[in-house]
């Protein structure tokens, strides 16, 4: 089926999202389907209704601030952001690490919210745009352990396993691998892995589970560079995560967010 127009237009977005240094019409044929007299009508178009803006020298198209606005003052009006971040500050500043939080959306999770522990050193701290890597982040893991197997592989299916050299040497490689790290997220209760999304960091992550109905609508979870958060640290890190994931699901009935994902995987 050929894409419509809107499809176009959100390919668009979305292919600008990863470009900082602006893209040119060409790029925008060649990456839409379009030929170039449809992509500068259609970058016209955004251009008109506020989401991309032309740099006059270089005529390289660059998004505004207009969809960070919407998804800002959507996470707003959701209360999710006043009930998860004294949280997740709080977790920065034990762990001495990034914290991050997902929440479930359809059959992704998408980072809502963040916290920087680290104040000296090496700090990681990547874009908050996208979604989470499914099949080999602490996050993706730690979501998937909350499905049986055939379900949680379905979601990677979909999602894609992408190339090799795209994650950390660490990264499972086959369907039994992945199904064995499952196991042991669920023995511990959270996920862990080491150089597994990228080469040189480490992370650990746990579900937020529904309060009322147990289902995963989030997760949180703590990382850094490997060299500092080793095996042994995210071991003795594991129990304050564990907590501030049991907090969050406590909380998680104050936001329209959380709640309108549960009942929508209730009803599906």
């Amino acid at each position: 089926m050929a894409a419509s127009l809107l499809d176009r237009a959100l390919n668009t977005l979305e292919l600008m999202s990863t470009r900082l240094g602006g893209v040119s019409v060409t790029l925008v044929a060649e990456e839409v389907g379009l030929p170039k007299s449809g992509a500068h009508r259609l970058l016209a178009d955004l251009i008109r209704l506020g989401y991309v803006r032309q740099d006059p020298e270089s005529e390289r198209y660059h998004l505004t601030t207009r969809l960070i606005s919407i998804g800002l003052a959507y996470l707003s009006a959701s209360g999710i952001t006043d009930i998860s971040q004294p949280i997740l500050d709080r977790l920065a500043n034990e762990s001495g690490e990034l914290v991050r939080m997902t929440v479930v959306d359809g059959d992704h999770l998408t980072w809502v919210a963040k916290a920087q522990g680290a104040r000296s050193g090496l700090r990681y701290d990547p874009e908050m745009g996208g979604h989470p890597v499914l099949f080999c982040t602490a996050t993706g893991q730690a979501w998937l352990a909350s499905f049986n197997d055939d379900e949680a592989i379905a979601r990677v299916v979909k999602q894609g396993f992408g190339k090799l050299d795209e994650h950390g040497p660490n990264a499972p490689r086959t369907i039994s691998a992945l199904a064995e790290a499952l196991g042991r997220a669920r023995a511990k209760g959270y996920a862990h892995v080491d150089q597994a999304a990228e080469a040189g960091t480490s992370a650990l992550s746990a579900a937020i589970l529904h309060p009322r109905t147990g289902v995963a609508i989030g997760t949180v979870s703590i990382a850094g560079p490997s060299s500092r958060l080793t095996p042994d640290h995210a071991a003795r890190l594991a129990t304050p995560l564990l907590a501030a994931a049991r907090e969050l699901s406590a909380a998680s009935a104050g936001s329209e967010l959380f709640t309108d994902k549960a009942a929508a995987h209730a009803a599906g």
